[in-house]
């Protein structure tokens, strides 16, 4: 499903499908034959790993986004922030795809006491993160709006925590205390009768 929406998100997009996606599975119709439920559920394993590593592609190139940095600092960056380690067979040969379609560039530079490769976006590459990240934006704002609430007093969406108060019988959320105490004292002169 995942699949299937960020597909429709990129279609038009054909050098971002190539490099972003290229190995996503998409599921073939169920088959009545065991051995071949059995390697489609290998398959699924396996095309788990590559949607694994899709996601990985994407936070190295929000890594770039942010500034230069040379593989290693990637690998270090994307360690502390995801709290996954990823390989550097996965980093060097997506850097190497960026760059043949000239979406990154590479200067040798001292790093410490050694010379390193830092890559960097092109012009083309910081348009393509842009159009990225808006795309993915959007499609997390699609699967998350189901679980958002909206504060009863500021309007403002809540997706996970926020504050719950039963008034007048009924449960209200809000994003917190003192929009439910702001809440609850508006209703308050709301009811009062205007005293002539």
């Amino acid at each position: 499903m995942i699949v299937t929406c960020l597909r429709r998100c990129f279609q038009h997009d054909e050098c971002l499908l190539k490099i972003y996606l290229e190995n996503i599975y998409i599921s073939a119709e169920p088959s009545s034959n065991l051995k071949d439920i059995a390697m489609t559920t290998e398959t699924k394993d396996e095309n788990m790993d590559d949607l694994i590593s899709d996601f990985s592609r994407f936070y190295i190139l929000t890594i770039l986004y942010e500034g230069p940095a040379h593989g290693y600092s990637i690998i270090r960056r994307f360690k502390k922030r995801v709290q996954k380690t990823v390989s550097p067979s996965l980093v060097y040969p997506f850097l190497q795809k960026l760059e043949e379609k000239n979406l990154v560039k590479h200067t040798v530079r001292p790093v410490g006491e050694k010379k390193r490769k830092v890559f960097e976006l092109t012009q083309e590459g910081r348009e393509l993160c842009t159009g990225l990240f808006i795309r993915f934006a959007e499609l997390v704002a699609i699967a998350i709006e189901p679980s958002l609430y909206v504060c009863a007093h500021c309007g403002c969406k809540v997706y996970k925590g926020g504050y719950r108060e039963i008034i007048d019988e009924r449960e209200t959320v809000f994003c917190c205390i003192y929009c439910a105490r702001s809440y609850r004292e508006t209703k308050k002169h709301i009811k009062k009768p205007v005293e002539e």
